[in-house]
Formats: C-alpha cells, structure tokens, sequence
C-alpha cells in the first residue's frame, strides 16, 4: 500500500531525504556526538524506512511511476544530478583561498601531494593483500575525495561509481569522528596543517569537523579538498594502470 501511494507521489524521494536530514541534524544538536553524524544518521534511516516499508527504492531514487512503467525523474536521482555543477563550483573556494596557498605553497602542496598518493598507495597494497579484481580496484581509488569528482574518477577508470560514493561517504563519516582524536594523538597543531590534513582525507564531511577548529582550519580543508581533487584526477589514471 504504502508503496503504491509512494509510486504515485512527485518528489517523494527528495521529501523524504529532507526530512530525515533534518531531523539527523536536530538528533545530531540535541547529543552532540560526533557518531551522530547527520549524513550517516539520515542514510540509515532512510534505508531502515524502505525495507519496513517496502517501498521500491526506484521509485524513492527515480520519482513518481509513470503509466508506461519509466519514472519521471522526480525522485532523490536530483541530488546526483547537481553533483556536476557542484564540481565547477569547487573553483570559488578556491579562489577564496587562493592567499593561504600564495602564503604557504611547499607545505599545503606537499601536505596534499603526500596525503592524495598515501590514499591511492594504501588503497593499491589492501586491493592487492584481499585479492580485489581491477574493477573493484579502481572504484575505490578515488574514496578520499569529494564525490562529485569521485563518481566522475570511477566512472572514468571502469569502476562501479555507486560503489564509490558509498566509500567516499563512509571516510568522509569516519574522518569526521576521529579526525580530532588523530590530531591529539600525533600532536598536530598548526591550523594549517589540521586542515590540509582533514581536507585530504576526509572531503567536505570532514571540512564540517575542521570548522569546529577554526576559520584557518576550514579555509585550509576547503582547499585542501580542491586541490586533493585535481591531484587524483591525475594520479588516479597512473595508479589504475597497474594491474594484479
């Protein structure tokens, strides 16, 4: 029943994804844990909702159930679909921020460079040691970086590019709770460094957690996540020749 009345309801999807977002980020406020991250909170609920449900996750994805049996696009794909204009517009903060790289080049850019082939590494000897196939490689190159130019990445080198945002989502969630611990514990703290450190490991979720540090620790994460972004792009085509 309930799936029949979601199938024939326009924007059903993009309701409900704002609504459980709102509420994770009211959840979120109310406890203050950096477990209750309002992304991670919103997927689960929304994925809890359609399997008591059982509404088609077509139909929550793809929108309203057209009488020739399409969908009329209406549903949470819209999201998706802003991913690529989202990608041009990672050239404003970076332009903003154009003065902290003028300021420190040698380290922001050997931060990023260092951290951008730590990931593509770490990802190449783990796909290697559990006996992943190339494809399943190469969807998870670029899972450190913001995912309107990851999905392009995977999409680009033949991997599954559902798969990739699934893995971008979870480091940036992951980056986000422990990114505060991490820097205590190896003793992290020039503000510059936090953010290029955050930014390059943990994209724009993390960016949320450096804002909390500081403005020097956002701009420098904001940043970071740019050109982290360029540099994979880059490296990402080199690591995917490798074959094993």
């Amino acid at each position: 029943m309930l799936n029949e009345m979601a199938a024939n309801i326009s924007f059903f999807g993009i309701f409900l994804t704002g609504v459980m977002y709102t509420l994770a980020i009211a959840i979120q406020k109310r406890f203050k844990s950096p477990l209750l991250n309002p992304l991670l909170v919103a997927c689960i609920i929304i994925i809890a909702l359609l399997l008591i449900t059982d509404i088609d996750y077509n139909i929550f994805l793809y929108g309203k159930l057209k009488a020739d049996g399409s969908y009329d696009g209406t549903g949470a794909v819209m999201f998706q679909n802003l991913l690529t204009p989202t990608t041009v517009c990672l050239a404003i903060p970076l332009y903003e921020k154009l003065r902290y790289l003028k300021k420190y080049p040698a380290a922001i850019l050997g931060g990023i460079l260092a951290g951008t082939v730590a990931c593509l590494t770490s990802v190449l000897l783990l796909s290697m040691l559990f006996g992943l196939d190339h494809t399943q490689y190469v969807t998870l190159l670029p899972k450190s970086i913001t995912t309107a130019i990851g999905m392009g990445v995977s999409e680009e080198l033949g991997g599954m590019p559902a798969v990739t945002v699934a893995s971008i989502v979870l480091t940036g969630i992951i980056g986000n709770v422990i990114s505060g611990g991490v820097l205590k514990l190896f003793h992290i703290s020039h503000p510059v460094a936090q953010g290029v450190a955050i930014g390059t490991s943990s994209h724009a979720i993390g960016t949320a957690r450096a804002r909390e540090f500081g403005e020097v620790q956002e701009a420098m994460s904001g940043l970071s996540i740019a050109v982290c972004g360029l540099m994979t792009v880059v490296l990402a085509s080199f690591y995917a020749m490798i074959h094993f």
